[in-house]
């Protein structure tokens, strides 16, 4: 008796330990599957990333596109006074540069509005990211002085986008 129970313990513990032990042939096809899986969530993820750089392009397209669009509806007062301006019947002089005086007041407006800002600098020292000198003149300032504005620049937010024409000072010395 003590026999038999020996055989059926070591049959016992044989058994389970074959049930435990997946065959290779199951280990395979739960890597295939998780290597599915896994190529199937690659591709998700990759034609996600396609789609969020075709839909960012789009934005930049369009916000390349349309940047202007407000600065433009601002301008379309200026225009609209100015073709008021040339349909008056028998404008006066005085009538006339009213109505340019006010439209100017309209345009510094619409520039005040979006940062754009007149560069004058009469007196100032000349700098060359801000100005264009187009003639040196003997003058009583200092030298690299401005001393006379030929045409205003502009800045747009601190990037100068027409740099001043302007005649600097020689100087006293030179």
């Amino acid at each position: 008796m003590q026999d038999d129970i020996k055989t059926d313990t070591n049959t016992a513990d044989t058994h389970p330990e074959k049930e435990i032990m997946p065959s290779l042939e199951e280990l395979l096809k739960a890597a295939e599957l998780q290597a599915a899986e896994h190529h199937d969530a690659w591709l998700r993820a990759k034609a996600e990333t396609e789609n969020m750089r075709r839909r960012a392009a789009e934005d930049v397209d369009k916000a390349r596109k349309f940047a202007v669009e407000n600065f433009a509806s601002e301008l379309l007062a200026v225009k609209d006074s100015l073709e008021a301006a040339l349909v008056a019947e028998s404008p006066s002089v005085e009538n006339m540069k009213d109505g340019v005086e006010l439209t100017l007041k309209q345009l510094t407006a619409a520039f005040a509005k979006f940062n754009l800002n007149d560069i004058d600098p009469l007196g100032e020292k000349f700098d060359p990211h801000q100005h264009q000198a187009i003639q040196v003149v003997e003058s009583d300032q200092p030298a690299n002085t401005v001393v006379t504005v030929l045409q205003k620049g502009y800045r747009l937010n601190e990037r100068t986008l027409r740099p001043a024409l302007v005649m600097v000072a020689k100087g006293k010395d030179a």
